[in-house]
């Protein structure tokens, strides 16, 4: 193995390391409060759940074939192992987009005043998230099914011209009106769900920024107050959007650049699919700065580190 391969490989398991534990962890932690701690059950946990476990299936089926390719495995994934493998990770990775867009949009109009022209879909918003989660689902496997179709596993030849292209599999280069028309449907399905994000999240910054006012102004004479955990929730979903927003772009810009380009670097793409776990890497830890059942379990550790401290016994 190369010096080169050990240092891809060393970047390529932390994020499956890393973000599959950390991923894993949250979704059981929603699970045991969605099943069991009723009066800590929120509409918005759905959403955690969905994005979780959209997380994991992202993060190992975009970098597995990249770590067994660093290790020098050469056949590692026949024709069905590559239609298999391939059409998950973009169809997860298209419902990371959507399921971020419906969490930004869910938190928006959670936080919105009485007064806001949202209000009526507050009560609506639980009966509405299965049936938005079987959407995303329905539009996803819709637009990458042409990948069952096309996509087979690489032969020992030279891959030159466009296409969908990884290290253990290649697609037949499509014709140049289909492949101009699945281009059109993804980038309307990324314009819509990034618009919405993205004015979900400005709608937000723009009441956070009111109630900064107001409380500058209330307790301009006194101690200022602890943030409700409304607004420390918002501020949490904000800095994961414009996680999102980054690596998705700068994963779709490596993207784009590879499927264009006349010759497959591979080099490139264990990049490209580094970055493109970083995201649903990154993603469980911003949530857990959140998360009652993980502060109260940290709190409890802390105050048994204080009761079992050598300056106890030592009294």
């Amino acid at each position: 193995m190369y010096s080169s391969d050990i240092i891809f490989v060393v970047f390529l398991m932390s994020p499956i390391c890393i973000g599959f534990v950390g991923n894993s962890l949250l979704f059981m932690l929603y699970m045991y409060t969605f099943f069991t701690q009723s009066h800590l059950k929120k509409p918005i946990d759905l959403i955690f759940i969905h994005l979780t476990l959209v997380n994991v299936f992202t993060i190992l089926f975009r970098l597995i074939p990249d770590v067994m390719s660093s290790f020098g495995v050469r056949h590692f994934l026949d024709d069905v192992g590559c239609k298999a493998t391939l059409y998950t990770y973009r169809v997860t990775r298209g419902l990371s987009i959507c399921t971020t867009s419906l969490l930004s949009a869910f938190q928006a109009i959670t936080i919105s005043p009485s007064t806001s022209k949202w209000t009526w879909l507050k009560s609506k918003m639980s009966t509405c998230m299965f049936p938005s989660f079987l959407f995303f689902w329905i539009v996803n496997m819709l637009i990458y099914i042409h990948i069952i179709k096309t996509v087979e596993a690489k032969n020992n030849v030279t891959i030159t011209g466009s296409g969908y292209s990884q290290l253990y599999c290649q697609a037949k280069q499509l014709e140049q009106q289909y492949s101009i028309a699945l281009f059109s449907v993804m980038m309307i399905r990324d314009l819509l769900f990034v618009v919405l994000m993205m004015s979900s999240s400005i709608y937000m910054v723009n009441l956070l920024y009111k109630h900064s006012r107001r409380a500058q102004h209330v307790h301009s004479f006194s101690l200022p107050s602890q943030p409700s955990p409304e607004i420390k929730a918002t501020h949490n979903i904000l800095s994961l959007v414009s996680c999102f927003v980054f690596f998705y772009c700068s994963n779709d810009f490596f993207t784009l650049y590879l499927f264009y380009r006349p010759e497959k670097n591979p080099s490139l793409e264990r990049i490209t699919g580094i970055i493109s776990a970083c995201y649903p890497t990154i993603c469980p830890f911003v949530l857990m700065k959140n998360n009652k059942i993980i502060s109260k379990f940290i709190s409890s550790i802390s105050k048994m580190r204080i009761i079992f401290s050598p300056r106890t016994f030592s009294r």
